[in-house]
């Protein structure tokens, strides 16, 4: 029962994130900045207060870890936590306006690709293992990568965008995995929020929408049903399920968005992509298969 708990928390966390379509195309009439601003800001205020509330000790840990390093340590700590803040603020805006402005499916296929990546990151920064399956996915990868180029060069760069800040994101957590996540978050939203908070007229632009109560109302639901809550649901499944597990759960959250796009929003699609979405599907199948890694117990 203990496990099924954590497995529950690591499924509910991906399908609620396969639905974030839905409050991003209720506010498609708005600019992709202005909705990027107004959920950062939320998010951001909303983690403050769970940190005041839940938190206080692993802030104080945060600190004296912090403390206890060399000056070295410390401007690595900063450099990416900063770093963290401005991919994460890269990737949202542009998942917004891809979803709102591009097609749903150029979304979801950047994160089938994204967890490939990351791992082609983590062997070129990182120097971790990749088996024989695992090269051959990389392959395959950079096969539906060209598919989908020749398709749409756009929506390639697009899907490339993404899942690359994305990968970069997630290669700087684990560069500070001593540090409490919901910490480090909050940080990097902060320290986001502050280089973009005092330009709201140059960050929006023109293109500027007044607020509504739909606004609000879409905003209030896209940080806290779709950002904050289903972060903590992943982290307490971390808590008992190896991250590799998580990963191959991860894949709910794309295929739910590429469902999304033809039964509920109608999009279409041609041939090439749908190979390309085959390939990427076959090379997330590949290089999760347990080829030439020892037996470990299961989560």
């Amino acid at each position: 029962m203990k496990v099924n708990k954590y497995y529950g928390a690591a499924i509910s966390a991906f399908i609620i994130w396969g639905f974030i379509p839905f409050p991003l195309k209720a506010l498609a009439d708005y600019p992709s900045s202005q909705i990027l601003y107004f959920r950062i800001l939320v998010s951001v205020l909303t983690l403050i207060v769970v940190s005041l509330l839940t938190r206080r000790q692993q802030w104080k840990e945060t600190k004296a870890l912090f403390k206890g390093h060399a000056p070295k340590e410390k401007r690595k700590f900063l450099a990416f936590t900063l770093l963290g803040g401005l991919l994460l603020t890269v990737n949202w805006l542009a998942f917004i306006y891809v979803v709102n402005h591009v097609d749903i499916q150029t979304g979801s296929f950047s994160y089938l690709l994204c967890p490939i990546l990351t791992a082609v990151l983590g062997f070129l920064i990182l120097k971790e293992h990749l088996r024989v399956n695992q090269w051959l996915s990389v392959a395959l990868s950079l096969m539906s990568c060209l598919l989908v180029g020749t398709d749409s060069l756009t929506n390639l760069l697009f899907s490339l965008l993404i899942a690359s800040s994305y990968a970069f994101y997630l290669i700087t957590q684990r560069l500070l995995k001593d540090y409490d996540k919901i910490v480090l978050l909050t940080l990097q939203l902060l320290l986001a929020f502050c280089i973009i908070g005092p330009s709201y007229s140059w960050f929006v632009g023109a293109e500027d929408v007044p607020i509504t109560g739909h606004f609000v109302r879409q905003i209030v639901l896209l940080s806290w049903v779709f950002t904050v809550i289903p972060l903590f649901l992943n982290l307490y499944a971390l808590k008992e399920i190896k991250s590799a597990t998580i990963g191959i759960l991860m894949y709910l959250n794309p295929i739910i968005n590429f469902t999304m796009a033809f039964v509920y929003f109608n999009e279409v699609t041609s041939t090439q992509k749908v190979i390309a979405y085959a390939v990427i599907f076959l090379s997330v199948i590949l290089y999760n298969l347990p080829i030439g890694k020892k037996k470990a117990a299961e989560a």
